[in-house]
């Protein structure tokens, strides 16, 4: 393990209280323009983060790579866990943000699914590609439909001394941060940083692109209720205490179009979907990518039969046993296609644009 700047000790203390700065060397202030609620076109991007210095470099077992764990800075100013692989060279390279479901766990969590997706990393930073796993807040249910985004406030109190919100920030907002933070490290390609995320996380890319526009976005199972604003109360089918919207139709009744489509329209980011055939919420995916798809939005729906929710994070076993199915491997590669087409297309352009602003066009 390796302790880059002496500061980090600091910040992890400061990240667990919730501490709202960290002055780390070459540590900068940000503040986000005022401006619109959620989902309104032009809506202002969430406090881009800065690159504070504060890393720790670990070695995986069985992995190519070590990974550098740090913190990004969100909307709110307190701090959430990242740990970031990159390939050798200096890029700039094409980054792809993953996470799976709720956050929980902080920095101890990120550091164990580092681990079990070291092996399917592995194949991706080969592809060429810098891999993100990320923690953020945990969801506050219904908060997203109740509160406009939350903004900074003047200080009429104590002279402009502190800065106040207007609301409570999401995890959406953190999801945002995280991209942004993606975007302003030297060796990633701010144009082409995707996002591949299981269940809550695939909603949350989809409340972040109808916020910014960022490269390529792939929900898998992506549960997207609150954001196709779908009834989840009494009124919900269930089975037990389990949630019923596998039939497209069904969703289609207990869905606000309205709210959706408005939510929908700002979306500028490509979307691979990724359904579970016999998945309790399978007709929220479809319903997802058809909205999509009739508001014009560049949008791709694919389905496969797998016993396992998230079956498109290759796990390794136990053991260390890397062993993906057939249809895992089929669904890895479609994904990573997917990617291809849209971030390395990017990556390329923007290589091009800078060789040309350099004077080397070649």
């Amino acid at each position: 393990m390796t302790l880059r700047l002496s500061g980090f000790a600091a910040a992890l203390v400061f990240a667990a209280a919730g501490a709202s700065s960290m002055a780390g060397p070459g540590a900068r202030e940000s503040r986000p323009a005022p401006g619109q609620a959620k989902g309104v076109p032009g809506a202002p991007p969430a406090l881009h983060a800065t690159v504070h210095g504060y890393t720790i470099t670990k070695t995986i077992a069985g992995a190519s790579t070590p990974v550098d764990l740090t913190f990004v800075l969100t909307r709110d100013e307190i701090y959430v866990p990242v740990g970031i692989r990159k390939p050798a060279g200096k890029g700039p390279f094409p980054a792809i943000l993953m996470r799976s479901g709720n956050g929980a766990g902080g920095m101890p969590e990120v550091e164990r699914q580092v681990g079990r997706l070291g092996p399917m990393t592995d194949e991706m930073l080969g592809r060429g590609y810098v891999v993100a796993y990320a923690e953020y807040r945990n969801e506050i249910p219904y908060l997203y439909e109740k509160i406009d985004r939350s903004e900074n406030l003047s200080d009429n109190i104590s002279g402009g001394q502190r800065t106040l919100k207007s609301n409570p920030s999401l995890d959406s907002d953190d999801y945002i941060a995280l991209i942004h933070y993606l975007q302003s490290l030297p060796y990633v390609d701010k144009d082409a940083v995707g996002t591949y995320g299981v269940s809550h996380s695939g909603e949350l890319m989809l409340k972040a692109a109808s916020e910014i526009t960022f490269g390529a976005a792939v929900p898998n199972e992506g549960a997207a209720h609150e954001f196709l604003g779908v009834d989840t109360g009494p009124a919900a089918p269930r089975k037990g205490t389990e949630i019923q919207y596998q039939d497209i139709e069904v969703v289609r009744t207990h869905a606000d179009k309205r709210r959706a489509m408005a939510r929908i329209q700002p979306i500028r980011t490509p979307f691979l979907h990724l359904g579970r055939d016999d998945d309790h919420l399978q007709g929220i995916f479809k319903l997802t990518h058809e909205w999509m798809k009739e508001a014009g939005k560049d949008s791709t729906w694919a389905s496969f039969d797998h016993p396992v929710h998230g079956y498109g994070f290759l796990y390794a076993g136990p053991d260390g046993a890397y062993k993906p199915d057939a249809i895992q491997r089929k669904a890895f590669d479609l994904v990573m296609a997917f990617f291809d087409k849209h971030l390395k297309h990017a990556h390329h352009t923007s290589r091009r644009r800078q060789q040309v602003l350099n004077g080397r066009t070649s």
